[in-house]
């Protein structure tokens, strides 16, 4: 007699071969996380379908008109929410979505969250009762704010005036996100799996700009300011003041310890900020 297998490997193994032989949707797939997420996939021979304003077709989390021909025939979601999953409203939409890629036919979930945000835990809980495979990947802040965002023209101009005075944060490379996320989106055994990400070291902002000034050569100075100082600095930038409450995450030391992510996913060490810095200098991108 041929016995059935058990409904929880019947469901795993669907879900492989859903996620394998249908399209990833990456959104956010031209940022620091998805595009790499996005590169790491392709590299495995998986479809992919880029979730950005200017892709075919086309995805904006502020349009969900654009998100039901995005999610059409997918098999997996990277759940990248822009700004963050801290601004109010985010976990609403994105729960929103999530129901609609299962609706869909999505079978696996992955999200980008971040550590110690209430309002990304929220957005979190939405995506894990959509009704799919999910995996959770909370990170620390990334590397990359350095290069590639907002702290990239400050490091231009030798400066760094952030609301944070000696407070401390375990850094997280994008490249290690990437890899996670990939992972899970590609690979069985993470689902339910809820990965916190930090880099190996605890780092200051002082400690960063130390750390920036040998890579680059370059007098690169921390300046610790206000609150109220520093959202007057958004207001003159254009940036939303939001950014600002941002800052409590670093700056009331909810964060500041080291945590495992990495070594669970994948099974090795954390890139270090050092190794990150070094080869963002070598490109370039610091020379003012």
């Amino acid at each position: 007699m041929v016995r059935p297998l058990p409904p929880g490997l019947t469901g795993s193994m669907t879900t492989q071969e859903n996620t394998q032989s249908k399209p990833t949707l990456v959104t956010g797939g031209t940022g620091k996380t998805g595009r790499r997420v996005a590169e790491r996939l392709t590299q495995r021979g998986l479809p992919v379908r880029i979730g950005s304003r200017s892709a075919q077709p086309p995805f904006s989390w502020e349009d969900p008109g654009t998100w039901e021909a995005a999610l059409e025939g997918v098999g997996g979601v990277y759940i990248c929410f822009q700004p963050d999953l801290a601004f109010p409203g985010a976990a609403e939409t994105v729960g929103r979505f999530a129901r609609l890629a299962v609706s869909k036919g999505a079978r696996r979930l992955v999200v980008l969250s971040g550590r110690g945000e209430e309002g990304a835990e929220a957005a979190e809980k939405q995506v894990q009762e959509a009704g799919a495979e999910w995996t959770v990947v909370r990170c620390s802040w990334f590397n990359q704010n350095f290069n590639e965002s907002f702290f990239l023209d400050p490091v231009l101009a030798g400066e760094l005036a952030l609301p944070t005075g000696d407070a401390v944060e375990p850094f997280v490379d994008a490249e290690d996100i990437a890899d996670v996320s990939a992972a899970a989106l590609s690979e069985p055994g993470h689902a339910g799996q809820v990965y916190e990400l930090s880099g190996p070291r605890l780092l200051s902002f002082g400690d960063v700009a130390r750390e920036l000034s040998t890579a680059t050569g370059r007098d690169i100075r921390y300046v610790p300011v206000t609150g109220d100082e520093f959202r007057a600095i958004l207001r003159e930038n254009g940036l939303p003041e939001e950014f600002a409450d941002l800052f409590e995450l670093v700056s009331d030391g909810r964060n500041a310890h080291l945590v495992d992510g990495v070594e669970r996913a994948l099974g090795r060490k954390p890139r270090d900020f050092r190794e990150f810095a070094a080869e963002a200098a070598a490109t370039g991108v610091w020379n003012p």
